[in-house]
């Protein structure tokens, strides 16, 4: 006996190379060794090893080991995919509660429905000696510029209803004399400090219409008067 490689069986079981790639494109799942065969082939290698030339139980143990080690990995994945959708699906059953409430979003553009309010707050770095606020129509022109006085470093928040404006939860005054009643627009928030007057970045509120999952596997609300937002981006639940 010259050994394993000169076994019927075990000759029936070896493909060339081109027969096992054309195997591959019928039937990904051929390429892969099960525990079933991997059994079986260990079964006639014992069967049909040289007795001249026995093979080490060691090597049995190592092959056993290393069969058991990617076993093992794999069940590991599959798990941990299972768990990975069902986190996916807990999120997006939470988040559809969100629909019909408004979420704060960092963005410059927000929509204004009769009756209602566009609400924002912005990040000072420093005490400011003068805060405006230029309202643009969706075409650029602008419609209104606010005048928000000194403030403080810090996060200062507004509500504008078209007509007047509360800061930090407080009416300061103002009042349109052309009164919005609805429509998209653009807000740019201006600082001036030590003379130098820099646009400071803002998160403006929405309403949610719906909740999606995107191709990334990603929550993704759907703003009214924005479009979509990544879950993640939101910055404050009203």
């Amino acid at each position: 006996m010259d050994g394993i490689t000169d076994n019927a069986f075990l000759n029936s079981l070896s493909l060339t190379t081109r027969q096992q790639e054309e195997a591959a494109a019928v039937d990904g799942s051929q390429n892969e060794l099960g525990q079933t065969a991997f059994l079986e082939l260990m079964i006639a290698q014992l069967e049909n090893q040289n007795p001249l030339e026995p093979q080490e139980n060691s090597e049995f143990v190592a092959q056993l080991a290393q069969f058991s080690q990617v076993e093992g990995i794999d069940r590991l994945n599959n798990s941990f995919d299972g768990f990975a959708a069902n986190t996916l699906s807990n999120q997006a059953l939470q988040a559809s509660s969100l629909v019909g409430s408004s979420v704060a979003v960092p963005t410059s553009t927000a929509e204004l429905s009769q009756g209602s309010f566009v609400g924002g707050a912005f990040t000072l770095p420093a005490t400011s000696s003068d805060v405006s606020i230029n309202v643009f129509s969706e075409g650029g022109e602008l419609l209104e510029t606010i005048p928000l006085g000194g403030q403080p470093a810090g996060e200062v928040s507004f509500r504008w209803d078209g007509t007047v404006i509360e800061v930090n939860g407080e009416l300061n005054g103002f009042r349109s004399e052309n009164p919005i009643e609805s429509g998209r627009f653009r807000f740019e928030v201006l600082s001036t400090q030590n003379g130098e007057t820099e646009q400071i970045d803002t998160a403006l509120t929405a309403n949610v219409n719906s909740v999606t999952v995107n191709e990334n596997n990603q929550l993704v609300l759907n703003l009214s008067g924005i479009g979509q937002v990544n879950l993640s981006e939101v910055r404050q639940f009203n």
